[in-house]
C-alpha cells in the first residue's frame, strides 16, 4: 500500500464507521414496531421480510456501470415505507407502513458510538478539518450526532440526503468534497464499506482508509484501500505518521 501524505482534511462514513449499526438493534425496533401495531408476527420474522426489499432498493438505487443514468433519488424514510408496504401486501399483514417508517427514522436516530470513536475524533478535531458523508437521512443523522456531542467536531455534516444520491456515486463524493472545500486528492476518506466507501473515494481520487473491525476479507474485485485499520486510534496513528 502506498505512503499517506497529510490530509487536508479527513472525511468520516458514520454508520458501522463511528457508530455501531447492527442486526440485533433493528430487530428490536421491529419487535417495537409489530406491538405498537398489534401485529402477529415477531420482530425478527418482520425484519427478514422487509430486509429482503431493502436489500433490493440499496441494488436498484445506484447505477455504477452509468452512474448519470441512476434512479431518481428517494430517501430512506420513503424507500423503507415501500418496503413495508410490499410485505404487508405480499404477506396480508394490516400494518401502517408510513408509521413503520417513521418509527424506523427514530430507531436510527439513536446509536452507540464505538469505544474509542470520541476519543479519536477529539484527538483529531483541531489539528485537521473534519467531516462526515453519510447515507443517510438527515432526520436521524443529525440527532443522533447531537445526542453523543458530536456535532461541534465536524466542519460539514452531509447526508444522501442533503446530496440527493447514495455513495459510491461519484456525485456524492463531489457533493462532499465541494462542501468542506478541499480537493479530493488531498483528503482521506474513512469507511467500514468497501463498496460504497472505498470505491466511491477512490474513484474520485481521495486516499481511502478502510476500517475493519471485523476482520472481514477482500474478494479479488472489492475495491482497494489505500490503508487498512482496525480501530479509529489506528487513523490517529497514521496522521501523526504522515
Amino acid at each position: 500500500m502506498k505512503s499517506l501524505q497529510k490530509p487536508d482534511a479527513i472525511m468520516f462514513d458514520v454508520y458501522d464507521t463511528l457508530f455501531l449499526n447492527d442486526t440485533n438493534a433493528w430487530k428490536r425496533a421491529f419487535q417495537q414496531i409489530a406491538e405498537e401495531q398489534g401485529l402477529d408476527i415477531t420482530g425478527a420474522d418482520l425484519w427478514t421480510r422487509w430486509k429482503k426489499f431493502e436489500v433490493g432498493f440499496r441494488k436498484w438505487r445506484t447505477n455504477m456501470e452509468d452512474p448519470e443514468s441512476s434512479p431518481h433519488f428517494k430517501s430512506y424514510e420513503t424507500a423503507w415505507r415501500e418496503c413495508f408496504e410490499k410485505v404487508f401486501e405480499q404477506d396480508k399483514i394490516p400494518g401502517n407502513a408510513v408509521n413503520a417508517a417513521r418509527r424506523s427514522v427514530t430507531h436510527m436516530s439513536h446509536r452507540d458510538p464505538f469505544p474509542e470513536t470520541v476519543h479519536a475524533l477529539s484527538e483529531l478535531s483541531g489539528r485537521v478539518p473534519l467531516g462526515v458523508f453519510s447515507n443517510a437521512d438527515d432526520a436521524f443523522l443529525r440527532p443522533m450526532l447531537d445526542e453523543c456531542g458530536l456535532t461541534s467536531k465536524f466542519e460539514i455534516i452531509e447526508s444522501s440526503e442533503s446530496a440527493a444520491v447514495y455513495k459510491p456515486h461519484p456525485g456524492a463524493f463531489k457533493h462532499m468534497f465541494a462542501a468542506m472545500d478541499v480537493a479530493p486528492s488531498k483528503s482521506w476518506y474513512v469507511g467500514d464499506h468497501l463498496y460504497d466507501d472505498i470505491r466511491g473515494g477512490s474513484e474520485v481520487g481521495a486516499s481511502t482508509i478502510w476500517i475493519n473491525r471485523t476482520d472481514a476479507r477482500r474478494g479479488p474485485d472489492d475495491a482497494k484501500p489505500t490503508k487498512e485499520i482496525t480501530s479509529l486510534m489506528d487513523l490517529v496513528e497514521l496522521f501523526d505518521r504522515a
